[in-house]
């Protein structure tokens, strides 16, 4: 990187120190590249002009050249408003400036022609332009800058200090020209050609002050291609020295636990889908590498029998195993789960969460750590320093993307040589975004239901069908099942005119009345013991119908449940719909998902509904609540060391980029994994200048 673009940010002209400490404090801005990749959000063309006939308050912005044939300050002091009136062939329209009024009165000069931008404002029926930005006709005749301007993000804050978008753009116009003929090429020149790429600087010169929407266009795609191929050069490049250098324990025996497991308590044939993810379980388990696998697999496709027969395998090996949960709900299911499962084996399996009593968990940790104790299935308790394990030599993490980085890595250091990992997910995560999140690891796709399992049947009914929402819960209460009803709020909104939790349940327990109904209800502000308790009711089949926040999303397996009523759907993303929805269809019975919202949807809303009605599988559901969300907080998600930094890249809508930076990435590593030969020595000196510090990637040399 050239020294010049580390230059603090202090030390370009206009900025200064105390613009610079607001530059860094707002937008993170603290040297010559900082903002060199402070890129535009949206362009405005200033290649078109209206007539002032021709303006209209639909329109978003428009550009017009007049004549100030009239200036005048109205009102007093505080109220005093600036109105000038602007003559074009076609008619006059009023400019207002509540603002800087005294500036303008005095520089605005009556009977001179004057460029006019600005969006259009309508008061008592009247058009204005409100607060303008305008030029001379002359000035703006001799302007180089580009007629398709740059728009930057700002702040309050920044605006305070004169840094709103035009004098952002009026520091690059001053930082460019320092820059020509100085911004290297990072990317290796055949790479370029392939891909039909702009070079770097006139992609980063063209997106600050573009020539032509066809260069514009260009620079971003390079910049786009740019940013998601040095994230995947540097996955893969961990993925790499992982494989390289990481050891790992070797469970090279198939041994009397997993063939007993096998032969005596596998409760159903195993799906041909969880047959090949254990296959490559396997092959990872046994080279003498440490496994990081991520395990996705649908609601209910089984990914619970897949980890336990790779803890198995370990056990096999004489080591012990954890199974790490997000919460006591989800920690507690896995116990009882495994326990069920592992019924007459002679496998001694704990759980510790934050709920366990000081006299059972010193229990635990000395069974822990003289090796009697098997399996440890618990919470983030399981990170604890207290917590010793005499020799871990595989870790499961359900739901892990609510685990933080810190909080997994210390799982890892529960041995001298780091254990086997296996991350399981039941939130489908779209190809595009795995590629990007989770390319350092192995992916494993659990793509199958088990048989047997029959597909839940989802409705979308309006408020209008909520008698016959009733009696449907009736006749299925009469057959012996259980329902789940789902609120969005627990306490009332001011602002949203929704049932509440509290509402919701006083309605159902009115409509559904004891004896000859119960009635359970859990949400998050409950005290653990008492959610625990109402939870157990409804598990156990003591009570019909659970009524319930959010909370109830994972960890809980009723097979007798068959209805999720979710009320106010449309409150909810399509990701957790499906998340709730896969609460039922856990036994043979036909299951339904009932999505109950308003008459008044969103188009958003509207395409939820019909995505969730269309499909069962999640993996399409997610690729649609990606296009409609977008990838959110990736660094909730993100691998630990993972450097994504998106600025103009987006996960959602560059999928065809993203496979193309990956397959370049691939075919450089393939031929030079160091970064050694001369045509990579400025995509090396780029990595490492940008990671400085980054102790994850200093492998890279």
């Amino acid at each position: 990187m050239s020294q010049l673009l580390s230059t603090s940010i202090e030390y370009l002209k206009g900025v200064g120190s105390k613009r610079a400490e607001i530059l860094a404090s707002e937008l993170g801005i603290r040297s010559y590249l900082g903002l060199l990749h402070h890129f535009p959000f949206r362009y405005e063309d200033r290649t078109k002009f209206y007539k002032i006939s021709e303006v209209n308050g639909d329109l978003p912005y428009v550009q017009l050249v007049g004549e100030i044939i009239h200036v005048e300050e109205i009102g007093l002091k505080f109220k005093k408003r600036l109105v000038a009136k602007l003559k074009d062939e076609t008619g006059t329209i009023e400019l207002v400036w509540f603002k800087g009024v005294a500036y303008f009165a005095k520089n605005l000069k009556v009977g001179e022609k004057y460029v006019v931008f600005a969006k259009p404002n309508v008061f008592n029926s009247k058009i204005n332009l409100v607060h303008p930005e305008l030029e001379t006709l002359i000035e703006f005749k001799n302007s180089v800058q580009s007629k398709l301007q740059a728009v930057y993000a700002s702040t309050e804050k920044l605006a305070k200090f004169t840094l709103g978008s035009k004098n952002i753009s009026r520091l690059l116009k001053t930082l460019l020209p320092q820059l020509k003929y100085k911004l290297e090429e990072n990317i290796p020149s055949d790479i370029v050609a392939d891909n039909n790429l702009l070079d770097r600087e006139s992609a980063m010169f063209n997106i600050h002050f573009p020539t032509s929407v066809e260069l514009l266009k260009r620079s971003i795609v390079r910049i786009k291609f740019e940013e998601l191929f040095m994230i995947q050069l540097e996955l893969l490049k961990l993925k790499l020295v992982n494989l390289e250098k990481s050891k790992g324990f070797v469970f090279g025996t198939i041994g009397e636990k997993f063939n007993s497991f096998y032969s005596n308590n596998l409760p159903f044939e195993l799906t041909g889908a969880q047959k090949r993810v254990l296959k490559e379980i396997r092959i990872d388990l046994k080279r003498g590498k440490q496994m990081n696998r991520l395990l996705q697999g649908d609601v209910g496709s089984g990914k619970t029998i897949v980890a336990l027969m790779s803890i198995l395998m370990g056990l096999d090996n004489g080591f012990q195993a954890a199974l790490m949960a997000p919460t006591e709900i989800l920690a507690t299911q896995h116990y009882e789960g495994l326990k069920e499962l592992l019924q007459g084996m002679d496998i001694e399996v704990q759980l510790l969460t934050g709920s366990v009593k000081v006299k059972k968990r010193r229990e635990i940790h000395a069974k822990l750590e003289d090796g009697t104790l098997d399996i440890l299935i618990g919470t983030h308790a399981l990170i604890e320093d207290k917590v010793k394990f005499k020799n871990l030599g595989i870790a499961v993490i359900d739901e892990q993307h609510r685990f933080g980085v810190a909080q997994r890595s210390k799982l890892y250091k529960k041995n001298t040589i780091p254990p086997h990992v296996l991350i399981m997910t039941a939130t489908p995560i779209p190809r595009t975004l795995a590629m990007t999140l989770y390319g350092d690891l192995d992916v494993s796709v659990i793509d199958e239901l088990p048989p047997g399992r029959k597909e839940i049947q989802t409705l979308h009914w309006f408020e209008n069908r909520r008698l016959r929402l009733f009696g449907f819960m009736e006749a299925e209460i009469a057959k012996g099942r259980q329902i789940y009803i789902v609120y969005p709020l627990i306490e009332e909104s001011e602002k949203l005119d929704y049932a509440t939790l509290e509402e919701g349940y006083q309605h159902i327990f009115r409509r559904f009345p004891a004896p000859k109904y119960k009635v359970s209800i859990v949400h998050g502000k409950m005290k653990a013991a008492v959610k625990q308790f109402e939870m157990d009711r409804f598990v156990n089949g003591e009570t019909n119908i659970m009524v319930s926040t959010t909370v109830i999303e994972v960890g809980v397996n009723v097979p007798n449940a068959s209805i999720m009523v979710i009320e106010s759907a449309e409150r909810f993303g399509l990701s957790q719909l499906h998340q709730l929805r896969g609460r039922v269809g856990r036994g043979g019975e036909q299951s339904y998902c009932v999505l109950m919202t308003g008459n008044k949807l969103s188009s958003d809303g509207r395409l939820r509904m019909k995505t969730m009605t269309g499909t069962n599988d999640g993996f399409q559901i997610a690729e649609v609540d990606l296009k409609l969300r977008g990838p959110g907080d990736l660094r909730g998600t993100q691998q630990s060391g993972t450097p994504i930094n998106l600025k103009l890249a987006n996960l959602a809508t560059d999928g065809e980029l993203i496979e193309r930076a990956r397959k370049a990435a691939i075919g450089i590593l393939k031929v030079d994994s160091n970064l050694a030969l001369l045509k990579n020595r400025g995509l090396l000196a780029y990595l490492n200048d940008r990671n400085r510090g980054k102790t994850n990637w200093s492998s890279i040399s």
